[in-house]
């Protein structure tokens, strides 16, 4: 599947609520998740109005290797 080319960084942070993941903290122009399960894992999101390809994909790609799942299993669940 492929990734959305419209997704903003605050949609993004909704649809990781889904994994668990929950903001704990806000730095200028950036979010910070943070979730519980399967251990402690945070992640930083830029708050921007369409995410970069590059910069969704790290995303995705650095949960999917604390969840212990692929990405494309990731993508799927998400989107």
């Amino acid at each position: 599947m492929k990734l959305p080319r419209d997704l903003s960084g605050e949609d993004l942070a909704k649809l990781l609520e889904s994994f668990g993941y929950r903001v704990t903290r806000q730095t200028g122009s950036h979010l910070r998740l943070t979730t519980e399960l399967e251990g402690e894992h945070s992640i930083t999101i830029p708050l921007h109005r369409a995410l970069k390809i590059g910069t969704l994909s790290g995303i995705i790609k650095d949960i999917a290797g604390h969840v212990g799942k692929t990405k494309e299993n990731i993508t799927n669940e998400l989107f």
